[in-house]
């Protein structure tokens, strides 16, 4: 009877060993073939009872969850955004501008005109003249008339300076006389924003230095974008702190501003 067991234990380790050897597939098929629980028994030579030993195999598949269980519930999420979005009103642009409860300057610029300007107050500068914006005032400019005084009705090279603001190096000067109005004013306007008509042009060291001499920081553009700029700084920081002179658009050299 023993004889007849250990014969069976053997017959069955090496049956074991053979289909492991015998088998070229990678180790997870091997294991598929073998069944769930395997009793092998043995029979102990000194004491006579009977051992058994179990080889547990588990299935190869991996527990991972299914791709359609994830669709789900990401096509859940999804649909909580969608609905999450939905109930949000759309963004109000016309709430992010800070300033847009601020009233304007009564002398902020509302048109630029060929030949003037039109003013949130409702004043109109026509006839070609420029405008002087200043703590709240507005008041009409004529810069080269200073230029006239200067020539005195004569011709020659004193005859060539009516009627023109761009010296012969192609930069925008006046002369100092047109800007002492400027020079009279008390505190002085932290910034002076120059438009210099309807292209921007260099402002000549002349005319920057007599600015200089009054205490003015400037800024020179042309006179949309120096229109523009003005309404901006003037309603955020206030008219008394920021001054601007703005030639006409429509201003031609030597023949002015017309309609």
């Amino acid at each position: 009877m023993r004889t007849s067991l250990y014969s069976g234990a053997m017959f069955m380790r090496c049956a074991a060993r053979v289909a492991i050897t015998s088998s070229s597939s990678s180790s997870t098929a091997i294991i598929r073939q073998l069944p769930a629980a395997t009793s092998i028994q043995q029979q102990h030579h000194h004491h006579h009872h009977d051992h058994h030993r179990y080889i547990h195999t588990s299935d190869a598949r991996s527990k991972k969850p299914s791709g359609r269980s994830s669709r789900k519930n990401g096509d859940g999420q999804d649909d909580r955004a969608r609905s999450a979005s939905a109930a949000r009103p759309p963004t109000d642009i016309a709430s992010l501008d800070v300033l847009g409860s601020v009233p304007a300057p009564s002398t902020s610029v509302d048109v630029c005109m060929q030949d003037g300007f039109g003013l949130n107050s409702g004043v109109t500068i026509s006839g070609g003249d420029g405008a002087i914006l200043v703590n709240g005032e507005a008041f009409s400019w004529r810069p080269w008339e200073a230029n006239d005084a200067v020539a005195g009705g004569g011709g020659g090279a004193a005859g060539e300076m009516r009627m023109r603001l761009v010296n012969a190096k192609g930069q925008f000067e006046v002369p100092a006389e047109s800007l002492g109005m400027l020079d009279m004013l008390w505190p002085r306007p932290d910034l002076l924003i120059i438009g210099v008509g309807k292209d921007i042009r260099p402002l000549s060291p002349k005319t920057r230095m007599v600015l200089a001499d009054m205490g003015y920081r400037v800024e020179v553009l042309d006179t949309r974008n120096a229109a523009s700029q003005f309404n901006m700084l003037a309603t955020e920081r206030g008219a008394s702190e920021v001054a601007a002179v703005l030639i006409p658009i429509g201003w031609k050299e030597g023949v002015g501003a017309s309609y």
